[in-house]
């Protein structure tokens, strides 16, 4: 299937996997750290709320939790085990990403690694995670919460996780009925 590029053809796959795989997360890290920057220091000096359409706000707010304000560490210890939590995610994501010859799963694992350690840096400087991109949609009197480059690059990471496994499943089911009707 055309939709998955296998980087075992190229010469050196280990190391171009590597390559790219490193190239990804940097981008990330860098896209995410440079937009923060802008926020912290230009944009919200001093802080407020910048419309930028009817539903979507740029703001300043300080996470202390997970991906999207979910288990929020209110202590010194909170915040060290969930760094812990994302440096284990990320070794073991890695790991994965080490033995894959995909470049779509690369693509996907590169970009969750980039995302998490974008917020790692986040929580090292500050203790907490810098979300600034407010999307003002409410749904049943809840809306969703302020996020980040970093978050975005996570969530981005997963949904292609989830394609890649159904694309194969796919791929497999069909193959399997085809090898049971002959």
């Amino acid at each position: 299937m055309a939709l998955f590029i296998h980087l075992d053809k190229m010469p050196s796959p280990k190391l171009s996997r590597l390559f790219y795989a490193v190239l990804i997360a940097l981008v990330v890290i860098g896209i995410d750290q440079a937009s923060k920057a802008w926020i912290l220091y230009d944009l919200m000096n001093p802080p407020s709320t910048i419309p930028v359409f009817p539903f979507l706000d740029i703001v300043l707010t300080w996470n202390k939790g997970v991906g999207f304000g979910l288990f929020k560490a209110h202590s010194l210890w909170g915040m060290v085990g969930l760094i812990g939590m994302a440096l284990a995610i990320s070794t073991a994501l890695g790991i994965w990403l080490w033995r894959t010859t995909d470049a779509f799963l690369l693509i996907a694992l590169s970009m969750i690694i980039g995302g998490a350690i974008g917020n790692i840096i986040d929580r090292l400087r500050f203790g907490a995670v810098v979300d600034f991109i407010f999307v003002s949609v409410y749904i049943g009197g809840y809306h969703f919460p302020a996020f980040n480059v970093a978050d975005s690059a996570i969530t981005i990471g997963v949904g292609l996780l989830l394609v890649e496994n159904y694309v194969k499943n796919y791929v497999r089911k069909k193959n399997d009925s085809v090898h049971t009707r002959h």
